[in-house]
């Protein structure tokens, strides 16, 4: 059987985030459980690839078939995550809902995404079930499999504000998460390795 491949996708895209920290804790706990089976775990941030609002003349579901990216920033994340099996979106809720950044970096692909199985890990001043919701809507909907275990990670209340301020996970909530969370955690990795190694039609 061949070696499969997971994509850790910080997406938050403010100047100031917590994203990469919270990726960097779910990763801590995944990657053991998925390299037993062979799956190796990849970071990827959203950030990096400097997506501007969606603006190729062609829609996503024409590439390639039909049509090309005209923009390199859109090849560049093409070319990026068509090369994993599957994916662990790390999501920030903003205002109760799915940030605009997450959205167009999901809406920039259709064909590359489709198929393989998601896992949503949300997070936010209550732990982002609002943006959890509208992701699962959305990706569903798009054609991929995501899994049933969707962790929400709120900032504890003493953290809350340094963490929106500097992006660095506090004492507390770390604490909390590893507490009350590393279960769910833990039961996504068992989820996407399952989708992930279950013969293909």
């Amino acid at each position: 059987m061949a070696s499969k491949s997971v994509a850790v996708i910080t997406m938050s895209t403010r100047g100031t985030r917590a994203g990469p920290n919270v990726a960097s804790f779910v990763r801590n706990i995944i990657e053991k459980p998925l390299a037993a089976d062979g799956i190796s775990v990849t970071d990827v941030d959203v950030v990096k690839f400097n997506l501007p609002v969606y603006n190729e003349k062609v829609a996503p579901i024409m590439v390639p078939e039909q049509a090309s990216f005209q923009y390199e920033h859109s090849k560049a994340w093409s070319a990026e995550i068509i090369k994993y099996d599957g994916y662990v979106l790390v999501i920030p809720e903003y205002n109760y809902s799915m940030a605009g950044g997450t959205k167009n970096a999901i809406d920039y692909l259709l064909h590359e995404w489709k198929g393989k199985p998601v896992a949503i890990i949300s997070y936010g001043g209550s732990g982002g079930a609002n943006a959890s919701e509208q992701a699962k809507g959305v990706l569903s909907n798009m054609g991929l499999k995501v899994v049933e275990t969707r962790p929400q990670l709120p900032f504890a209340k003493p953290d809350l504000f340094s963490t929106i301020g500097t992006g660095k996970l506090g004492d507390h909530t770390v604490k909390a998460w590893e507490a009350e969370h590393l279960p769910s955690i833990q039961k996504v990795a068992e989820e996407l390795k399952t989708l992930l190694l279950q013969p293909s039609a």
